[in-house]
């Protein structure tokens, strides 16, 4: 023991001394009379204002000042060190460059700090937060070539607000300014704040707007602070049109004429064959209902600018309805640019003409593309797309898009005899920028609601086993409330499954069992889904949530007409295939924390069940749920954890097939951060499994029950994560600590952990090669 303190101490003191001649080595390069700064400390002297109040003027406060001292590390200058260490580069690169500019630091010296002008900023801020009184001084206190400066400020009492007035006045400008009065950010009894001001200022800006003063600026507005009236440090704000506010910020418009432009072109308007603003003699062969469509060539259908233009003849202008047409007219994807422009028209009636100018993208394209791709079952391949996409198809900014594409899937740390995967096939969509539909649909979004139609074929060859061909058609709609909120309703959603060969040897290796015969059986599916997105991940915000959710029903009515009932021996047929009937529900929620800008917290949760009823004992395979793999529970080789407790390795040996499920629960949880530009690592755990709704007598523990907590499947791991812009190359290495097949009360495995034995190691260290995150 007494060796062990001995070595303990040694290290502390070996420590003690390499932190010491860290820190002193940094003072060693500085010249004669230069002093290291370290910082500033603010000192507030004042007993009239709270703790908290203290706490936010000092950060406030020390977040302005400037310079920053070296940054730090346990009390050590790292950056500093490397910045003194390397010699001065010859050349803008090369290692020397790179130690000394970027990983280094260079020292921020006292006589960087300008106290006389932080003292000023230490002052005016203080002012502008209501402490009128305030006063500042400082000192310098500096050992061994360190300085640091102290701030102490008096900021004396703070300022509230007594009373807020309005301007009274009859002009029309002042009536409406007074009319948002009750809406004001500035209250009674609440600190005077230079900030708050700012903010109502831009708060009435923004009601104006929307009443058609479009030439309103914010800066028109003066707040007024008189402290000279109310005793006891108070302060009466008078809020009122500047004197020298220009006639025409004061004036209300409307709508004249709305004139569009689809085939913009700068240098069209330079060489004199557009002129704005333009009579209406010369646009009238141009006139739609309301609108004026300058399309000599009618590359456009008039039509889709009267459902995405929100202004018309006569209307008060308001900012919302200018925002709503701007993105309208770039969310029908056929325009690159979009330009706004208002001219005055009648400066007596106070009217001006709405320009939209638009310049469109290449109306058609080519393009050929090469790609490296994975799976959620650990498949890694490349996949070549020819795709061909048109625009403007019937002149109504609809797209219509094919492709043809051929792909060869191998996969990568998954399961032995899994074989590899050749696909081809086509699909082709038409989008159209509306609903169509029997009844009328109102959308006030500014994303332009779309009816998408879709067709494809799918050849697949999985190697030794089977070949399949899939048919594919939907029609439905998609739309979005706001940014945040999607929707996605398929009508009709039509899959048919076909064999087109099966090999002896699936035969064989399927002949005792339901669930690998089903896979290559004819299918078909057909139905309406829905599905819904919420997320504010795309908002600047230290918390954010992602869910959807997705409803699939099949066969439903058809089933409820014919009286199909499989269980009854009463399966009914279309064109001599069994439809599959079934009501499935999938939820995937997820939530991100930032701790910093460089780490985060993800986490997600799945809940999904599917029931077959009426023409269908079990859900079709491609309908079902699978758990294991990349994006998945990453300890458990894709497609492999499942059904409940069922073991796998009971299958004939030598031999895969995909597990599946009718229930499905998932929950994980990753802990990433940044370590140096593109290099990225993480630390995860995953908990989930999926279950059957019936009994398997080929798959015992395959059904859900109450027992299915204990069946849980967990692991853990850690990843890296290689961020090169253009795609984010992912190795995540996980092991499993529970295993829901072993036997009921030993299914917790850390106490099989062996690192040291490579069997071990080869069964339970699980690689995970992906491409992107896994949520």
């Amino acid at each position: 023991m007494k060796k062990n303190y001995k070595t303990y101490f040694r290290y502390i003191l070996t420590f003690g001394m390499a932190s010491a001649t860290l820190s002193c080595s940094n003072t060693k390069y500085l010249k004669q009379g230069q002093m290291l700064y370290t910082g500033a400390k603010i000192n507030i002297e004042n007993d009239t204002i709270s703790k908290n109040e203290k706490k936010d003027l000092k950060a406030a406060l020390e977040a302005n000042l400037t310079p920053k001292p070296n940054s730090s590390f346990l009390g050590l200058r790292p950056k500093l060190f490397f910045y003194n260490i390397a010699k001065e580069p010859k050349k803008e690169k090369g290692f020397n460059y790179w130690l000394k500019y970027k990983i280094g630091e260079k020292p921020v010296l006292l006589g960087d700090v300008d106290r006389e002008f932080n003292k000023e900023i230490i002052e005016n801020y203080s002012e502008n937060k209501g402490y009128f009184n305030a006063s500042a001084t400082y000192d310098t206190v500096s050992k061994n070539k360190k300085a640091q400066v102290i701030y102490t400020v008096r900021p004396g009492a703070r300022y509230l607000i007594s009373d807020v007035k309005f301007q009274q006045d009859s002009s029309l400008v002042n009536k409406e300014i007074r009319n948002t009065a009750a809406n004001t950010f500035l209250k009674k009894g609440k600190p005077f704040d230079l900030d708050i001001i700012k903010s109502e200022r831009q708060r009435i800006d923004n009601s104006l707007k929307e009443k058609g003063f479009y030439y309103f600026h914010p800066d028109n507005i003066i707040v007024q602070a008189d402290s000279t009236i109310s005793k006891n440090h108070k302060v009466e704000l008078n809020v009122k049109l500047k004197d020298n506010t220009p006639e025409l910020s004061t004036q209300q418009f409307s709508i004249d004429k709305v004139v569009v432009f689809p085939n913009y072109n700068i240098q069209d308007v330079k060489n004199g064959k557009y002129k704005i603003p333009m009579d209406t003699d010369s646009i009238q062969k141009y006139a739609y209902q309301d609108i004026y469509v300058i399309d000599p060539q009618h590359k456009f259908k008039p039509k889709i600018f009267d459902r995405a233009l929100y202004f018309k003849k006569g209307d008060l202008y308001n900012r919302t309805n200018h925002n709503l047409t701007l993105n309208r007219l770039i969310s029908l994807g056929v325009f690159k640019f979009v330009k706004n422009e208002f001219v005055v028209s009648d400066s007596l009636q106070h009217k001006f003409d709405a320009y939209y100018l638009l310049t469109p993208r290449e109306l058609q394209s080519l393009r050929l593309e090469a790609l490296g791709r994975t799976n959620s079952a650990n498949y890694a391949g490349s996949e070549l797309n020819l795709n061909w996409t048109h625009r403007n198809f019937f002149r109504g900014a609809e797209q219509f898009k094919a492709s043809v594409y051929g792909a060869f899937d191998v996969q990568i740390g998954g399961p032995e005899n899994a074989k590899n995967i050749f696909r081809a096939g086509s699909n082709v969509q038409l989008s159209i920028p509306r609903i169509v539909a029997p009844f009328r649909f109102n959308s006030s979004s500014a994303f332009v609601p779309r009816t998408n139609i879709t067709l494809g074929y799918e050849f697949q060859n999985r190697t030794e086993y089977y070949t399949l061909n899939t048919f594919s058609g939907s029609f439905g709609y998609v739309w979005k409330e706001n940014v945040r909120k999607e929707h996605d309703l398929k009508i009709l959603d039509v899959t048919l499954v076909a064999p087109a060969k099966v090999t002896p040897l699936y035969d064989s290796i399927s002949a005792n069992s339901d669930a690998m015969r089903r896979v290559v059986q004819k299918q078909l599916i057909f139905g309406p889904t829905y599905s819904y997105t919420y997320t504010t991940t795309m908002l600047p915000r230290k918390n954010t949530i992602y869910y959807k959710g997705t409803l699939d029903l099949a066969g439903n009515i058809t089933g409820l007409v014919t009286g199909a009932n499989a269980k009854k021996d009463k399966e009914k047929t279309i064109f001599g295939v069994p439809f599959s009937q079934y009501a499935k529900i999938e939820n995937d929620f997820r939530f991100y924390h930032k701790f910093t800008e460089k780490t985060s917290l993800a986490t997600r949760l799945i809940a999904g069940v599917a029931y077959p009823y009426g023409n269908s004992e079990h859900i079709p395979f491609s309908r079902q749920f699978f758990s294991g793999g990349s994006n998945s529970v990453r300890a458990f080789r894709a497609r492999t954890l499942g059904p409940g407790s069922f073991d796998p390795r009971t299958i004939q040996e030598g031999y895969y097939f995909d597990q599946s499920g009718d229930v499905k629960l998932e929950l994980n949880a990753e802990y990433r951060a940044n370590l140096y530009k593109f290099l990225n690592v993480a630390v995860f755990a995953d908990a989930g499994n999926v279950w059957l709704v019936n009994e398997d007598a080929e798959r015992p523990g395959a059904k859900f029950s109450k027992e299915f907590l204990s069946e849980i499947a967990v692991g853990a791991g850690v990843g890296l994560r290689l961020d090169f812009s253009i795609l984010i190359l992912r190795l995540d290495l996980a092991m499993p600590l529970r295993v829901p097949y072993y036997q009921r009360g030993d299914r917790w495995a850390f106490d099989k952990i062996n690192f040291g034995d490579s069997n071990w190691r080869r069964d339970n260290l699980i690689l995970n090669i992906a491409i992107g995150y896994p949520f």
